[in-house]
């Protein structure tokens, strides 16, 4: 499966050795496509910066690991119930161009509402929703 990550899931997986990593170990170990694009990479290596610079080179290790595609051209006229925030569009947007069938994000103020969803053929999903839906383990609790 092809799975779009939100710049959070960037961010939370590079700063801390903790749920987001886990489960971004589990999902590329059982041969999920992990995508992500400029747009989201720029603000994960933006917030780094600011938050973490000490995790910047697990960052740049991650992302080899990972499908970088380009970004296309914004998409404004996504419809959502409820709408995104202008800034969040071309999330959903990469996720949809690139053929994704699912994106993971944190961003529970923005995305929440939409968890649970399917919109034009992309599952939006919380980190946890992610690994149920994939039926790995839960983030946060390691298999013994």
């Amino acid at each position: 499966m092809r799975i779009f990550l939100d710049a959070n899931i960037l961010f939370s997986a590079a700063k801390s050795n903790g749920a987001v990593r886990h489960l971004l170990e589990l999902v590329l170990g059982a041969g999920h496509e992990c995508v992500v694009n400029a747009y989201v990479t720029e603000e994960a290596r933006r917030n780094l910066a600011a938050k973490g610079p000490e995790s910047m080179d697990f960052l740049e290790r991650l992302l080899s690991r990972l499908t970088v595609a380009p970004v296309q051209s914004q998409q404004t006229s996504l419809k959502t119930d409820p709408p995104l925030p202008e800034d969040d569009r071309p999330i959903l947007a990469a996720a949809i161009h690139n053929g994704c069938a699912a994106l993971v994000t944190g961003d529970r103020a923005h995305f929440g509402p939409l968890y649970g969803k399917t919109i034009e053929g992309v599952a939006i999903h919380s980190p946890r929703s992610l690994a149920e839906a994939l039926g790995l383990a839960q983030p946060g609790k390691r298999n013994r």
